[in-house]
């Protein structure tokens, strides 16, 4: 049995399905820019979730959209001058880069905004038709919150509460509504701020709003109700509890089971920010030589649902636990003892209940992690008295291979895996310019490893390549 927090119960809830299938939507980037750290929290808790499923038995379909569609990607694309789609597809391939850097599993389907306009506008007419959206005076179509009853009951907030809150801030979209709460589902084309970037509808030119896009993708992928939505809990109001008003009232069926959100990233503490100069994209740590398993790890090992604090003594800390765990499995692949079999029986039993018993706690990773880092310790303990057997020593290794089915980032992988000869070349020449202060030439090399699929990483017996992912 495992149970998550469910954010609209406020409890932690059983997970159940029908014939083990679950169905989930998980909210991908805007891809106006490079995806940034805070995202990427995001991102690989989800996919703990997803691997955590999996393991536990459940059959998992996967929805993650890309919004290309987007106030900051069609102001990019005039800024360039260059279509929508030329402007997006530079994010759209880096993001899908970054994903496997962090080996975060692909998922089943990856819908593109731009590619469900017809399923949007469709959505749009049935809420028209039920009466809960209107067109404002300059043509824009807006969901009436007023008419769904139980608006709020995500974040928790009530109507009068949000009218009140409305009235105090600068709408996010400055167009003639009936009331400043209400939100836009298709905004009316204008010349000045889309260029010539617009959509036929029955509404008239103009694009959809972005709530719109999630329902119209999760609904047509999934079905009316689907069992898990995921995203940061930034997306919780009001971009989630839109999504619920809309989908509910076009039909009429509930839209989601469970709802989970993942708490804010910090950065030494403060909120990431480009103006305090501690806004980190992975393509910058990754420059600063630190590896995808490092950062992955350091945005996995915090409870999805407590503020994680990103510093660079946390990135150097992941680096050391990775080690103790490649020195653990180098030890291990060394033993040669033919017999010795049972010492390690019943650590591998308690490593097993514990890490499963963690997980199934709204995925309890620190506890996980520290069932993990007590195996090794007492295996190793087993090792330092000769009581380790080279069989037994094969049954550690495979279950440290069923927890990295979840966890995805330890190095299990043979020291010494096959490297192609002119990528190592080139690590040696990279090695040869840093010697000579050459940092423009080393940092070449570099680039052109990860083009290749490789990071470097330093040992204590030097540089070596390792593959992205592994």
């Amino acid at each position: 049995m495992i149970q998550l927090f469910n954010t609209e119960t406020r409890a932690k809830e059983e997970i159940t399905s029908i014939n083990g299938q679950l169905r989930i939507y998980t909210c991908g980037p805007t891809v106006y820019n490079y995806a940034h750290i805070g995202n990427f929290r995001t991102y690989v808790f989800e996919d703990l979730l997803r691997r955590t499923l999996k393991f536990f038995g459940f059959h998992v379909t996967q929805v993650m959209n890309i919004t290309d569609i987007d106030d900051k990607t069609i102001r990019g694309a005039l800024e360039k001058q260059t279509t929508l789609k030329e402007y997006t597809d530079v994010y759209i391939k880096a993001f899908f880069q970054d994903l496997q850097t962090l080996n975060i599993e692909k998922v089943e389907y990856y819908p593109h905004a731009t590619m469900y306009v017809p399923q949007m506008i469709s959505l749009i007419q049935k809420l028209v038709d039920e009466k809960v959206a209107y067109k404002g005076a300059e043509g824009s179509i807006y969901y009436a919150i007023h008419k769904f009853k139980t608006y709020g009951r995500l974040s928790h907030l009530n109507l009068k509460e949000l009218k009140a809150g409305a009235s105090k801030r600068v709408a996010s979209d400055e167009y003639d509504k009936d009331h400043l709460a209400d939100f836009v589902l298709w905004k009316a084309y204008d010349p000045a701020r889309d260029g010539q970037i617009y959509w036929e509808s029955p509404f008239g030119k103009g694009r959809p709003g972005w709530h719109i896009e999630c329902s119209a993708m999760a609904m047509d992928l999934l079905g009316p109700t689907i069992d898990i939505h995921v995203g940061g809990v930034d997306n919780m109001f009001p971009h989630h509890e839109n999504e619920i008003a809309q989908s509910e009232a076009s039909t009429h069926q509930r839209f989601v089971r469970y709802w989970l959100h993942a708490e804010h990233l910090l950065v030494d503490h403060k909120k990431m920010s480009k103006s305090l100069g501690n806004f980190y994209t992975l393509r910058d740590l990754l420059k600063k030589e630190y590896t995808g398993s490092q950062i992955r790890y350091l945005l996995l090992q915090t409870h999805y649902r407590t503020q994680l604090n990103f510093t660079f003594e946390g990135l150097e800390a992941a680096a050391k636990s990775l080690q103790r765990v490649a020195d653990f499995v180098a030890r291990l692949r060394e033993i040669d003892i033919p017999c010795l079999e049972g010492a390690a029986a019943p650590f591998i039993l308690a490593a097993q209940e514990k890490f499963s018993s963690a997980l199934a706690d709204d995925l309890n990773i620190s506890v996980a992690l520290a069932a993990l880092f007590d195996f090794i310790r007492d295996i190793n303990t087993l090792c330092d008295s000769s009581q380790m057997g080279r069989q037994e020593a094969q049954k550690v290794l495979q279950i440290l291979e069923s927890f990295d089915r979840v966890l995805g980032v330890l190095p299990l992988q043979p020291v010494g895996e096959e490297v192609p000869s002119e990528l190592l070349l080139l690590l040696a020449e990279r090695q040869k310019a840093r010697s000579e202060k050459n940092w423009e030439k080393a940092d070449a090399c570099r680039d052109k490893l990860l083009v290749h699929g490789y990071l470097i990483e330093d040992t204590p017996t030097g540089a070596r390549l390792k593959k992205i992912g592994k």
